[in-house]
């Protein structure tokens, strides 16, 4: 019984794992480790030359400024404008193919910690359910050891305050991914705004 209480706590509210993908997976947004190139760009894909000039110092410094979430959209817009009306198609490309590369990396980064994030809240729900059987023998013991049974219900006090803050906070941490793949889409159709 303790066991089905805590994993139905495990899954509540904002931690309902997305049916059909990982089982692991803490977070109500279906698990997708990485994105491609054609879900957030409607511009021609790369070629060789604009490849090749993803690792152009000036491409790639601006492809590094206009991916952090600091700078607001309106800005990173009127950055990409000023390199557009002096770049060539394959340059704009090039571009667009650092931003996702970089935001693709960090993405997929961010979803290996969520995963570890809810493997460690299973790992914590698991111990709970072990101190509460704790707690329940030495209740149950003949004398009770009195102060045994208060540091017991200390430990599981913290160790469910913990598990708690942790849970509030997965709505949060889970949201972050998607704030990326609205991002690179964002800075995508801004940068095929300009193409020819």
């Amino acid at each position: 019984m303790i066991r089905i209480t805590l994993a139905l706590a495990l899954l509540s509210g904002p931690a309902l794992g997305a049916a059909g993908t990982d089982p692991d997976w803490p977070c109500i947004q279906r698990k997708q480790p990485n994105l491609s190139m054609g879900q957030v760009w409607t511009g021609p894909l790369p070629d060789e030359e604009a490849q090749a000039l993803v690792r152009d110092p000036q491409i790639a410094r601006l492809a590094e400024r206009l991916e952090q979430r600091r700078l607001p959209l309106e800005e990173a817009e009127a950055e990409i404008a000023d390199f557009a009306a002096e770049a060539s198609q394959a340059q704009l490309v090039a571009l667009m193919q650092a931003i996702f590369d970089r935001i693709d990396n960090d993405r997929g980064a961010l979803i290996g910690g969520i995963a570890r994030y809810g493997q460690s809240q299973l790992d914590l729900s698991l111990r709970i359910e072990e101190r509460r059987a704790r707690m329940a023998a030495l209740e149950a013991a003949d004398p009770p050891d009195f102060d045994a049974i208060d540091a017991e219900e200390q430990a599981l006090d913290w160790d469910q305050r913990i598990f708690t803050e942790r849970q509030q906070s997965l709505t949060y941490v889970c949201e972050t991914p998607v704030i990326l793949e609205q991002r690179v889409f964002a800075l995508g159709r801004a940068i095929a705004g300009h193409l020819d």
